[in-house]
């Protein structure tokens, strides 16, 4: 039978093995959720660095809580925590299961859910499932819930805490050394486009000769023209040539003046 869990509310856990499944619907806009783990000693904070499991460092060095990654199903994505309860050291007492949603404020992340399943199990039926609302909308970061020790067994409680400094904010509150010379890792906003800028013109190409050069846009260009030779139509004779002078004719003589011209 599965439990399903309201904030505030736990469970006691007879699972040696416990699978904390987050499970959330992905789609246009839906940020990517990452799965993680803060292993707490007696004081409320880590003892290490080394206690903080993420996709950075995937596996504690004990060997008993580690990440499995993300998995598509029917239902939508998931990104999985596992930890071997009784493997776990004495003087860790809490263990955060925690989600963010790299930078973007979860308000965008639907049906966001924490499964609990006894890895050992041969069927798929959740322990106990607990639907996790945020409260301003503004968070980037969330402790889902936790597994905490009771006595000589393991207990989980339903959480929903939020943060609006993400991942970095909240692995600081519980003692892991962040570098606050290195940015925080946000999406970078998209730049508006630039206002769109009339065409030019496009360059006219040089005239083919004998021929009018095409109009630019909008106005129409006057055709070249070019002198071409005379040409002989088809069908009539071509024009005569033009004569050459004609020079005098050796043979010609002016006839002989009659006597009546003489001696005048």
């Amino acid at each position: 039978m599965t439990h399903a869990m309201l904030k505030g509310s736990n469970v006691p856990l007879e699972a040696t093995t416990v699978r904390a499944v987050l499970r959330w619907t992905p789609g246009q806009g839906v940020p990517d959720v990452d799965a993680s783990a803060l292993l707490l000693g007696p004081d409320g904070r880590v003892r290490s660095d080394e206690d903080f499991v993420f996709y950075n460092q995937p596996r504690h060095p004990s060997g008993k809580v580690w990440r499995l990654g993300k998995k598509r199903v029917a239902e939508g994505l998931t990104d999985t925590i596992q930890t071997e309860l009784p493997g776990v050291e004495p003087n860790v007492g809490r263990i955060l299961l925690v989600a963010s949603a790299d930078g973007v404020p979860f308000e965008h992340v639907p049906a966001l859910r924490i499964l609990l399943y006894d890895a050992a199990a041969p069927d798929d039926e959740a322990l106990a499932h607990f639907d996790i609302k945020p409260e301003t909308g503004a968070e980037t970061a969330l402790i889902c819930g936790e597994l905490y020790r009771r006595g000589e067994g393991w207990k989980f409680r339903a959480l929903g805490e939020g943060y609006s400094n993400g991942l970095k904010g909240l692995a600081t509150d519980f003692g892991i050394s962040v570098d606050e010379t290195e940015p925080l890792e946000e999406p970078s906003p998209s730049m508006p486009l630039p206002p769109e800028q009339p065409t030019s013109v496009p360059t006219q190409p040089a005239p083919a000769y004998g021929y009018p050069q095409p109009s630019t846009y909008g106005y129409p260009q006057p055709a070249y023209t070019q002198q071409q030779p005379p040409q002989s139509g088809y069908g009539y004779p071509p024009p005569a040539p033009i004569p050459v002078a004609t020079l005098p004719n050796p043979d010609f003589r002016l006839p002989p003046q009659g006597p009546q011209f003489i001696g005048r």
